[in-house]
């Protein structure tokens, strides 16, 4: 699907604010509510717009603790790299998992409440994974900039 202004526009839009209305969208997109409402249908049909949520603030649901881990598997294999990917989609407290390049290492974020949590996230929820050779840990002291809107291409 080749994009253009106004469908640039309704991204941004949607993007800033996924609740507004059609007729809200339309305005802000100079459109009238039918047409904007058509090309909001393309765009999710097309897997542009995948899906609509509401972003919780961790701290004010006690997650104030947000911990990236380095996790290292004893074996690279395509058997093994699917084994430790199913097994970590088990835990809600997993926001991010990247395979990362190199030594086929995985990147993970944790939200918890305290290091409390974290020692039982480590030693119940992760070391039980087969496979794992090493797990390191790096703590954030402060968010400096989170955003979810994607950049958009230029029309």
């Amino acid at each position: 699907m080749k994009l253009d202004a106004t469908d640039l526009r309704i991204l941004a839009e949607l993007q800033a604010d996924g609740s507004l209305s059609n007729v809200e969208l339309a305005r802000r997109v100079h459109l009238s509510p039918s047409p904007c409402l058509a090309r909001v249908k393309a765009l999710e049909a097309a897997g542009i717009i995948s899906r609509y949520v509401a972003l919780a603030d961790p701290t004010a649901l006690g997650l104030g603790l947000n911990v990236f881990i380095n996790i290292s598997l004893k074996s690279q294999s395509r058997e093994a790299l699917a084994a430790f990917e199913q097994r970590i989609a088990e835990h809600e407290q997993v926001m991010e998992c990247y395979l990362m390049t190199g030594d086929s290492d995985y990147l993970i974020r944790v939200v918890l409440p305290d290091i409390a949590a974290l020692e039982r996230f480590i030693l119940e929820q992760l070391t039980p994974i087969a496979g794992i050779e090493k797990i390191r840990t790096s703590f954030t002291l402060k968010q400096v900039r989170y955003k979810t809107a994607l950049p958009l291409p230029q029309a």
